[in-house]
């Protein structure tokens, strides 16, 4: 765990030269040696190059915020020429990627500002600037130097010191105190901290006064977060977020890396450097994320630099040769070469089939087979309603076969929707459909959404050879609608079919509707029987219990600027329940062999 840092002695072990940031020239003489004999490696050169001319033509930046409220497009924008243009440069010598790349950084430093209101746009701009900065600092004239050293501090460092001193004017959209992202535990706090870190390391030499003042208040803060991948590396808001933090997590620490030689015992934290497993377990062989929270719709798995930096620092062949796997089929990004790592020669494949991520946000993740397209996948979520950009999807489950998502999780709507962030009991995020619990893959009580503040804990999880299974206690998700609910999850029948069963006690008459979203075509056969079909396959959904009836509906249609819910259809079935009600199904996919399922065992939870 890190400890409380001394400002005055803080950049003693400073690396003064310049490149000092993530990538040294060591390490980049040593990577052009590499190259000579590592073909794989050859390839990624090339196709980064083919990325840095596309990028050279790209129109110059712009002060933009076309949406009103952020910049962050632009300053992405700036991070990639970073990257693509500067690494193309380094390779090459050619003069036409340094302008580019000189130019990006020069218009951004001269930006009337990094719209600090939006702290994500100031934190990966001063890294985007910063990182130029030493990257090219040999071939800036002085004047260029005074000119970009200015901006970053007006627009990044100076910004940033205030926002840890608390010294500025409340978000104006959500009202939130200046640098509130300080004391909070997701992506916002690698983020804002890891961006400002690069950008005062790159000038620490001539301004250390950022550098003292950003770092300790940065390891300081860091923590909060980190700890969030504990124990086993998944992370609270998602997949989508997973990346993000993570990639700011490895941009911040190579750089203490690189320029301090040392990440403060940070790494240490439980559950970092188990964080590479997380996407590779929650990705299912269609390719698709289990998608809990504000993730990008049917969010495919695409290869992921940070996921080099785990393997690397934590020693995982594991993860470098899945990445590399995805490299094949994607290609590479620029910083993928910064942080390569060659593809291992061997690999135990001792994988489980399934895999219980702990911590904040539980989730279970079942499988038939690894490196086959059409096995059989189930991912189950426990957690909290209130974890940032969460759903209302305690107990949410997603299903892939024969190729196939079959029953999936929308993800999330337009973030600029009015008060999309109005996150208590009650709040308006919670009536836009994709959001609250009735999109979801889920049971709902008397029409009522799961409660805001509901949460929930994994109570069981077990894994043998041909059957795995998972429960989880989601009575608080539902409030004063029911003294008990358990939901439980299970690969049954030689892993040919997923089981889903809710136990539900009431004390009075109810209705329960359990329901699933999908896109495939629905055929109801009978009050307990639904045949689904998608892209020439089948999957059929048998209720194993009695007084169930299946409907079938499309999803409701939205206006812009909310997200389309076109082709998205609801399976539910609704029963009235006073007292304990089981409800049963088996989801049971149509194998090539012609034998699937069509009933199991039925076992209270409790004898699970």
């Amino acid at each position: 765990m890190a400890t409380q840092l001394d400002p005055d002695t803080l950049l003693d072990n400073l690396r003064t030269e310049h490149p000092r940031l993530i990538l040294t020239e060591e390490r980049l003489e040593s990577l052009k040696l590499q190259a000579e004999t590592d073909r794989t490696l050859q390839g990624f050169i090339e196709q980064i190059i083919e990325q840095a001319d596309k990028a050279a033509e790209a129109p110059p930046l712009e002060h933009e915020i076309p949406d009103g409220i952020r910049l962050l497009g632009v300053s992405r924008d700036c991070v990639d020429r970073v990257y693509k243009l500067g690494l193309a440069w380094r390779w090459t010598g050619e003069q036409r990627y340094l302008d580019k790349a000189v130019d990006a950084i020069t218009r951004a430093s001269n930006f009337p500002d990094w719209n600090p209101s939006h702290f994500l746009d100031t934190a990966e701009m001063s890294h985007a600037v910063g990182l130029g900065y030493d990257w090219f600092y040999h071939a800036l004239d002085e004047d260029q130097r005074e000119t970009i050293r200015n901006g970053l501090i007006r627009n990044g460092l100076q910004v940033g010191v205030d926002a840890y001193g608390g010294d500025g004017e409340n978000e104006p959209k959500r009202n939130r105190p200046f640098g509130w992202w300080k004391d909070c535990d997701h992506n916002w706090n690698q983020v804002c901290n890891c961006g400002l870190v690069v950008g005062a390391l790159a000038i620490a030499e001539s301004d250390p006064e950022y550098a003292r003042r950003i770092i300790p208040e940065a390891v300081e803060s860091l923590p909060r977060a980190l700890t969030m991948y504990g124990p086993d590396g998944a992370w609270a808001e998602g997949p989508g977020y997973w990346g993000y933090a993570t990639r700011y997590t490895a941009y911040g620490f190579t750089a203490l890396r690189t320029a301090l030689d040392t990440d403060f015992g940070l790494l240490d934290i439980e559950g970092v450097s188990e964080a590479g497993f997380a996407p590779i377990h929650t990705t299912g062989p269609t390719g698709l994320y289990l998608n809990y929270a504000d993730s990008g719709e049917r969010n495919e798995r695409r290869p992921m630099f940070q996921v080099f930096w785990l393997a690397d620092v934590f020693k995982s062949d594991f993860m470098s040769a899945n990445e590399h796997d995805l490299i094949d089929e994607h290609g590479p990004t620029a910083q993928h070469l910064v942080w390569y790592v060659p593809r291992p020669t061997s690999v135990d494949d001792e994988r489980p089939l399934d895999k219980q991520f702990r911590g904040p946000v539980e989730v279970a993740l079942m499988r038939s087979a690894w490196d086959d397209p059409h096995a059989l996948f189930v991912g189950f979520k426990a957690g909290y309603n209130q974890a940032n950009h969460a759903h209302l999807d305690i107990g949410n489950i997603e299903l892939d076969a024969l190729g196939v998502r079959w029953i999936r999780d929308l993800g999330s709507d337009h973030y600029n929707l009015p008060n999309y962030w109005e996150k208590e009991d009650g709040g308006r995020r919670w009536s836009y459909w994709r959001l609250g619990a009735h999109s979801h893959n889920v049971i709902t009580i008397d029409g009522q959404n799961q409660h805001a503040l509901g949460t929930s804990r994994m109570t069981y999880f077990k894994s043998s050879s041909d059957r795995a299974s998972a429960v989880v206690d989601t009575t608080a998700a539902h409030g004063d609608n029911a003294s008990k609910t358990l939901r439980g999850v299970a690969i049954v029948e030689g892993r040919r079919a997923v089981l889903v069963q809710d136990e539900v006690t009431t004390s009075g008459e109810t209705q329960i509707v359990w329901g699933i979203t999908t896109d495939a075509h629905i055929d109801i056969q009978s009050e307990t029987h639904a045949r689904l079909t998608q892209a020439g396959k089948a999957l059929n959904i048998y209720v194993l219990t009695s007084n169930v009836t299946l409907t079938a509906s499309d999803a409701p249609q939205t206006h812009p600027p909310a997200k389309s819910n076109e082709g998205v259809r609801r399976l539910e079935g609704s029963i009235l329940n006073s007292g304990t009600t089981m409800i049963t199904v088996l989801v049971s996919p149509e194998w090539a062999d012609a034998d699937w399922p069509t009933t199991t065992d039925i076992k209270p939870l409790s004898d699970w």
